[in-house]
C-alpha cells in the first residue's frame, strides 16, 4: 500500500469473515485504477474467494495475479460473465466505462461493485436504475474515503451512539497529489474522468449524506478551477460544493490537487462534523506536524474532550456487509438509494458548477 500515491492506495485490515471459502465467489475486471486492489483486498478479507481476473491490458492482469495468486487470468470478459459460480464483479474501470460495465454485469445475473465515481453522465446513472429495476442485482460503489478508513468508519459509530447530538453540518477536504507524469491519459479528459466534483468530490457528498442522515439533498452552489495546470487544459484541479439536506443539514466540502511534495501522505484528509451536542474531527492520513500516522479522531461534547488513535481497531465492516447483502438480498452495508444519490449529487454539482478562469 503506497502512502504517497492515492491512484494505488489499498488498505489492508485484519480478515473478518462472514462467509465459508468457496460460499462467495467473485472476480475482477478493469483494472484500469488502482482501487481495485483495495476492493478486493476489503472482500477477500470478509471472506469472498476471487475466481477469475480480466483486463484487456494482459500485464495488468498478470501484475493483478501476481498479487493474488490464486485467481485465474480470463481470455475475455465473457469468460467471466459466463460463469454461474462468480457471484459479484469488482471493476475500477476508467470512468465513463464503468456504467456500461455495470450494466453488462447485471445483464449476466451478477451483482456488480465498482469504483467511485460511478458515473460520467446523468444519462448513464439512469440507466443504471433502469437495469437494477429490471435485474434486482446491485451496483455497489467503493466510496473509500468512508468505507476503508478506519477513523471515517468510527465517526459513524460515534454519531450513531449520539455522541454529538443531531448532525447539523459536515465540512470535508480531500486533497490529494497530483503525481502527473503516471496518471494515464484519460485522467486529464474531462470526458473520461468527469470533473474533480464528479471524481474524487463523490467521497464528500456520499459522506454528507450519511454522517448528516439525509435521504434528499440539493446543491446549492459549486465551483471548479484550473489555477495551475494549463498544460492539461481538461483537468479541474479545484472544486468545491455547499449541499443542503432534507433535514436541513448543510455541507460543504473542497477538494483538489495541490498536495505539496513535503507532506509524507498523498493527501491531508480531514471531515469536521458538527453536531447540537458537540463535534468531531478526522485526520485521516496522517496529523500533521505531529507523527506520521492516520486514524485519529478529535471529539469535543458535553463530557469533555477526547482523543481516539483507531487504526487496526475498528476494521472495514462494509465490506463483510456487502457479502451477506449480496446473499440475503438485504441493504445492510449502503442502501442502492444512498448510492446512486451520491452520485447523482455529485453530477449535478459538476454540471452546474461555476468555472472560475
Amino acid at each position: 500500500m503506497s502512502s504517497n500515491d492515492g491512484m494505488n492506495y489499498a488498505p489492508k485490515g485484519k480478515p473478518n469473515p462472514v462467509v465459508e471459502p468457496g460460499q462467495f465467489v467473485i472476480a475482477a475486471v478493469a483494472l484500469d485504477h488502482g482501487h481495485i486492489y483495495g476492493m478486493v483486498n476489503g472482500l477477500l478479507e470478509a471472506g469472498a474467494t476471487i475466481k477469475w481476473v480480466y483486463d484487456q491490458d494482459r500485464a495488468r492482469a498478470e501484475a493483478f495475479a501476481k498479487q493474488y495468486p490464486q485467481v485465474r487470468i480470463a481470455d475475455s470478459e465473457e469468460e467471466v460473465l459466463q460463469d454461474a459460480e462468480v457471484q459479484l464483479v469488482a471493476g475500477a474501470a476508467i470512468t465513463s466505462e464503468r456504467c456500461a460495465l455495470g450494466l453488462r454485469v447485471m445483464d449476466s445475473g451478477k451483482d456488480y461493485f465498482t469504483d467511485k465515481a460511478p458515473f460520467t453522465t446523468l444519462e448513464q446513472l439512469e440507466s443504471a436504475r433502469a437495469k437494477v429495476r429490471e435485474t434486482g442485482k446491485k451496483y455497489a460503489v467503493y466510496y473509500s474515503e468512508r468505507l476503508h478508513v478506519e477513523s471515517a468508519v468510527y465517526a459513524g459509530q460515534l454519531i450513531e451512539q449520539g455522541a454529538i447530538g443531531r448532525v447539523i453540518q459536515v465540512t470535508g477536504f480531500g486533497p490529494h497529489r497530483l503525481n502527473a507524469p503516471v496518471r494515464p491519459d484519460w485522467f486529464f479528459q474531462k470526458e473520461r474522468y468527469g470533473g474533480i466534483i464528479c471524481d474524487i468530490g463523490s467521497h464528500q457528498i456520499e459522506q454528507f449524506l450519511f454522517y448528516a442522515g439525509c435521504k434528499k439533498a440539493e446543491v446549492l452552489h459549486s465551483k471548479i478551477a484550473n489555477y495551475n495546470n494549463p498544460q492539461y487544459p481538461e483537468l479541474d484541479d479545484f472544486g468545491d460544493a455547499t449541499l443542503l439536506g432534507d433535514n436541513g443539514a448543510t455541507g460543504y466540502f473542497r477538494v483538489d490537487w495541490f498536495t505539496p511534495d513535503g507532506l509524507s501522505v498523498w493527501g491531508d484528509g480531514r471531515t469536521l462534523i458538527l453536531g447540537t451536542e458537540g463535534y468531531i474531527e478526522l485526520r485521516k492520513y496522517n496529523d500533521i506536524g505531529r507523527e506520521r500516522t492516520g486514524n485519529h479522531v478529535y471529539l469535543a461534547n458535553q463530557e469533555g474532550e477526547f482523543h481516539f488513535h483507531v487504526s487496526g481497531q475498528v476494521g472495514y465492516p462494509f465490506f463483510g456487509e456487502l457479502i451477506l447483502d449480496c446473499l440475503n438480498r438485504t441493504e445492510n452495508a449502503m442502501t442502492q438509494e444512498h448510492a446512486f444519490l451520491a452520485a447523482e449529487l455529485c453530477l449535478r454539482a459538476q454540471v452546474d458548477a461555476v468555472k472560475i478562469q
